[in-house]
């Protein structure tokens, strides 16, 4: 087929062209991959082509190699490694050329595909001659060639592990990307391409990076690049030392004073892209720092792996003042700009973060610039000395900032409410939360909240929600962390006089025509549910009055017909927030008897809105609604069957919606509930639930996410059906195995841990569920095989030593449960296992008084079936 044609024509403004090309294309895709593959890829090389094709080619191409689901992209690779090699050497052989092609845009797509290919083979010890033949092509001229070069292998280190690369050839890497760098590269193209090149290699660095006199070189062509006459490449130098700060921190002692120079010129002179990434080098800077802190505590010895340089304490006296500057520079229309980013806020987000690093050593640094600046005539003097009073309050301690917090509130409330600044109002909203976010509640001991100026502050937030979107939406933020800070007062609280006024006024505020800006309608509702959920006993008659308004509102939803894909994008966006409201009212009211009562009369016409809701079809209002029908299912219990008919079948949509996972992830979640609340009269729903779930398990199109609470839900169903579960044993009991040897010797990074003790803790869940199930029935011995495989999980992760205290407690929970259900199947069982013995030992003098307890009631149950 003639590809350059079709290609012009997929890209056709005529639907129908462009329509027929992309169906032509699949095709060709379809019966002939490698002709397919190659023709895109000649198409890509071909210098006689239009740009459009070539670049549409390329992408095509690239896409046919990589996918965002890993599902699909473990499909792409399979389908790359087993195509002809010949095809293979002929598709790769073009993407080299096209890296010297004249037109930027089919070299540049170029570049990325070559590093997608690089991906899939070099960790199959496949092409070993690419890092060669690209180092060999960067000595070359013309520059246009050498610049594509370099991008390619800035994208190899992105796609590429770095253990796949052996350390001879990161050299040489390094050493070209270096040269590429250095200030005698006439070239900015070639300049531009190996700095950000660097970027992408430097997680390739470590032995580099350990030796001196390669680190002292590396170091200083990244700074001699902070200072090129380009823009761009002074920007991509910067984000290089953003990311050495975080992962080489421990390396930087020699180097810091020349990068603050540098960082302060750049913040104070240079353009606003630079300027940013030399904050952010500070920002990350402090990040690193107070998770050394955090990890080993405020008083670690120099043992650690890490030790804290202090490099933010050190500098505060000179990097306060730069960043109090930068406040100054703020741009008109930010508040109203949803993604705003810019120095000012680059600089008060950095102050934050010093604060939290340094704690009380900032005060004083600050204070001088509040106290002369809050009253200035000009706003911007105004609003910086108020963002900078924000963002100190998370960090020093409640004795270092109460005092100025007394001082300040008054002046606050009155900038709040006559401040000619919209500017001013907002930051002066954002700050009150922060004070109630920080130093108000239990957890402060000296509050700086007093009843008698409770009712000022709540009156002076109550009329800012009339004011500006902007300022309306940070002073329900206010009001949500003030109701926060009451949530444990006991039978009154100082909000109860005025819990009707608040709630009337967030309702209001619902209904303001311009509730869509600055997400003020979702704050508004956010804030109410908050004021209900740290409500007392004393406004709950008020809280009941709220479930006909909150019903009725929900009402409404449904009657608009036949609206416009942006108006249904706002209902259901509407149904979201409301479905979420009457959830935590429901929660709320269901939570003490006398109300609960009352809420029943409620519980047929509010199941029955919500299942009009799942009719209109969209998946944000299912996930809502699924939470909400959840806890009517915990107020209702046994009673919620006679819902059960017409809900089951959006509980099984729920369970097979794989394209939005959090919906399923949701609805497995809400299947735990009604067992909880039907307990054995979910018996006839159990085939279809179980099929599913076990479908879901076994699919590789879910996420993985998905699947740890999956295996808890088996636990919740064995527990409510106790021994009718004997149908599923023998899956469920596969499934879990299968598991269980996935998640034991697992090594990888934090993320991949987390996930395997998230896990490990759905099948344990699973597990103890199940053996409970079981316990008083006559059909125990069906567990009995099951048992040595059980220990021997529990022996595996104990011996891996990286189980968090959430997998530990209810993995000696299981061990009880074994013994509990077992008897003395399971004693001798127990005596033989490796390290049963060690693991009650540890848990027994935990310091989490959870593990302890379990672990108390596992040695009694051990004790006794030993004994029988």
């Amino acid at each position: 087929m003639e590809v350059t044609q079709v290609l012009l024509n997929a890209q056709s403004i005529d639907g129908t062209v462009r329509k027929n090309a992309e169906e032509s294309l699949k095709q060709f895709q379809e019966q002939n991959l490698p002709g397919f593959l190659l023709s895109l890829s000649g198409e890509l090389a071909n210098e006689e082509k239009p740009v459009e094709t070539r670049k549409l080619a390329g992408l095509i191409l690239k896409n046919a190699l990589d996918a965002k689901e890993e599902h699909r992209k473990f499909e792409l690779v399979q389908r790359w490694l087993s195509l002809d090699g010949n095809a293979k050497s002929q598709i790769k052989a073009s993407l080299l050329t096209t890296l010297s092609s004249i037109v930027s845009d089919a070299r540049s797509t170029a570049s990325q595909a070559i590093a997608k290919v690089a991906g899939i083979e070099l960790p199959q010890k496949q092409w070993p001659e690419l890092i060669g033949s690209l180092l060999s092509n960067v000595n070359q001229q013309p520059a246009h060639a050498k610049q594509a070069t370099l991008e390619t292998l800035g994208y190899l280190c992105e796609e590429v592990p770095p253990n796949v690369i052996d350390q001879d050839q990161v050299n040489k890497i390094l050493t070209a990307v270096v040269q590429g760098m250095s200030a005698s590269e006439v070239n900015t193209d070639v300049r531009l391409a190996a700095t950000r090149a660097l970027y992408n290699a430097i997680g390739f660095a470590q032995a580099n990076f350990i030796n001196d006199m390669e680190r002292d070189y590396l170091m200083r062509v990244v700074c001699e690049a902070t200072l090129s006459p380009e823009s761009r490449i002074r920007q991509a130098a910067f984000e290089c030392l953003v990311s050495i700060s975080s992962t080489y921190y421990e390396k930087l002692a020699a180097y810091i004073q020349d990068i603050f120079n540098i960082t302060v010129k750049a913040v104070r002179e240079d353009e606003e892209p630079v300027a940013l990434q030399a904050i952010e080098f500070w920002s990350s800077i402090c990040d690193e720092e107070i998770d050394i802190l955090e990890e080993f505590g405020v008083d670690f010895t120099g043992d650690s792996d890490i030790t804290c340089f202090y490099f933010i304490k050190q500098a505060l006296p000179a990097l306060v003042p730069m960043l109090l500057e930068t406040l100054l520079k703020q741009e008109e229309d930010q508040d109203q700009d949803e993604g705003a980013w810019n120095i000012a806020m680059a600089g008060g987000t950095c102050l934050g973060l010093v604060a939290r690093t340094v704690g009380d050593d900032i005060v004083p640094f600050v204070v001088p610039f509040i106290e002369e600046n809050i009253q200035k005539p000009d706003w911007r003097q105004r609003e910086a000395a108020t963002y900078a009073f924000g963002s100190i309050l998370e960090g020093p301690s409640p004795e270092k900032l109460i005092p100025l917090v007394n001082v300040a509130q008054n002046f606050m409330l009155s900038a709040l409410t006559k401040d000619p600044s919209s500017h001013v109002k907002d930051t002066t909203a954002w700050a009150l939360g922060r004070i109630f976010e920080f130093l108000h509640g239990s957890a402060v001991g000296s509050t700086v909240i007093t009843q008698e100026n409770c009712q000022q502050l709540g009156t002076v937030l109550l009329q800012s929600m009339n004011d500006t979107p902007n300022v309306a939406e940070k002073a329900c933020g206010a009001l949500y962390f003030l109701a926060q800070g009451y949530e444990e007062v006991g039978p009154s609280s100082p909000l109860t006089p005025f819990f009707q006024e608040i709630v009337q006024s967030l309702l209001t505020v619902t209904h303001r025509e311009d509730a869509g800006e600055s997400r003020l309608r979702t704050a508004a509702y956010e804030t109410l549910n908050e004021v209900v959920r740290c409500s007392t006993d004393e406004t709950a008659p008020l809280v009941l009055q709220l479930v006909p308004v909150i019903m009725m509102e929900l009402h409404n939803t449904l009657e608009g017909q036949n609206l416009s894909s942006d108006g249904r994008e706002k209902q259901s966006e509407l149904q979201g927030l409301l479905c979420g409201c009457l959830q935590v009212i429901i929660q709320k009211l269901g939570s003490s008897e006398p109300t609960k009562y009352v809420l029943m009369q409620f519980a047929d016409q509010v199941m029955g809105l919500f299942l009009r809701v799942f009719a209109c079809r969209s998946a944000t209002v299912h996930e809502e609604a699924m939470l909400a029908i959840g806890a009517v299912a915990y107020v209702t219990g046994a009673d919620f069957a006679k819902y059960m008919p017409e809900f089951y079948r959006y509980l099984e949509m729920g369970l097979q919606n794989f394209e939005e996972y959090q919906v399923c992830a949701v609805t497995v979640g809400v299947v735990g509930d009604i067992c909880r609340a039907l307990e054995e009269k979910i018996v006839p729903y159990c085939d279809g639930i179980m099929t599913q779930l076990l479908k879901n398990l076994s699919s590789n199109q879910l996420n993985r996410s998905v699947k740890p609470p999956i295996f808890s839900c088996f636990g919740d169903i064995a527990l409510a059906v106790g021994e009718y579960f004997e149908k599923y044993l023998m899956w469920a009991m596969s499934a879990l195995q299968r598991a269980a040897e996935l998640s034991t010797h697992v090594a990888g990074d934090d993320e991949l841990t987390e996930y395997t003790n998230s896990l490990r803790n759905g099948i344990l869940e699973a597990y103890s569920g199940i053996f409970q199930g079981f316990k008083s029935s006559a059909k125990t011995q069906l567990l009995i095989p099951y048992a040595p495989h059980i220990l021997q999980f529990l022996d595996g992760i104990y011996m891996e030593k990286d189980m968090d205290d959430v997998v530990m407690k209810t993995a000696i929970g299981v061990l009880g449960d074994l013994a509990d259900t077992l008897g003395s199947h399971a004693g001798s069982l127990i005596q033989q296992s490796l390290s049963s013995k060690d693991f009650l030992n540890e848990c027994l003098s935990s310091e989490d008084l959870m593990i302890k307890e379990s672990a108390e009631w596992a040695k009694l149950a051990i004790s006794r079936a030993i004994s029988v």
